[in-house]
């Protein structure tokens, strides 16, 4: 099974190359940093940490994200699985054996990594981010009839899935965008717990009133967007 994983990285210069170096190497073809037009030394750093650096100029989360799916198409040989990482260092990357297993031994199309029931440190995650998952999650299960747990970054889905669900948010509404389209789809998804930590530097999205605002809203519209 040929993995490559992709990482939105904006001015991560302090936590890319451990999260690189964490990524168990066995386990992977190709680590792809998306670079978000940082200010820093990210794309650097990535570099010499052994990732495939790629830039993309527009900002968002999502921009990036799809950026590096672009490169991916570019490879000769397309991989079965795709996962996205946070460059934060929040997430732990020495799990992603538990991200991948049920797409191998399962026969899963995507698996979410859910904080919600694995082990957060204290001060992780905001109290609106917390409400905000669960809001989010609830009405997902209302509308859609999927149950999840957590809108978590960290996750693997099948690379052949992933095109199917043509994705198309450029910011805040990437994660629940890809689970609201393959509840739609009615992919078979899981949801397996992940350790959480607090990230490296401020989030640009959680650690300000005005990102925090930008991004439930964006959640709450892709959410009935799809209906």
């Amino acid at each position: 099974m040929i993995v490559d994983i992709i990482i939105p990285a904006y001015n991560e210069e302090d936590s890319i190359g451990l999260v690189i170096n964490d990524i168990p190497k066995t386990l992977v073809r190709d680590i792809v940093v998306c670079n978000n037009n940082s200010k820093d030394n990210t794309a650097s750093v990535a570099r010499n940490a052994g990732a495939i650096v790629v830039d993309e100029m527009k900002a968002g989360y999502g921009s990036a994200c799809l950026r590096g799916m672009h490169h991916l198409k570019t490879n000769a040989i397309i991989p079965d699985v795709v996962v996205f990482l946070d460059g934060d260092y929040s997430d732990f990357p020495e799990e992603i054996e538990n991200i991948l297993d049920p797409i191998k031994n399962q026969g899963m199309d995507m698996v979410i990594g859910s904080r919600a029931l694995g082990n957060m440190e204290k001060g992780s995650m905001t109290v609106q981010q917390v409400f905000g998952n669960w809001l989010a999650t609830t009405l997902i299960k209302v509308f859609y009839g999927y149950e999840f747990t957590d809108l978590g970054p960290f996750r693997a889905i099948k690379y052949n899935r992933l095109m199917e669900l043509d994705m198309q948010d450029k910011d805040f509404g990437w994660t629940v965008e890809m689970q609201v389209k393959a509840a739609k789809l009615k992919m078979k998804t899981i949801e397996v717990p992940v350790s959480y930590r607090r990230r490296i530097g401020i989030s640009k999205i959680s650690g300000t009133i005005k990102g925090t605002i930008l991004a439930g809203h964006k959640i709450l519209w892709t959410i009935f967007k799809f209906l």
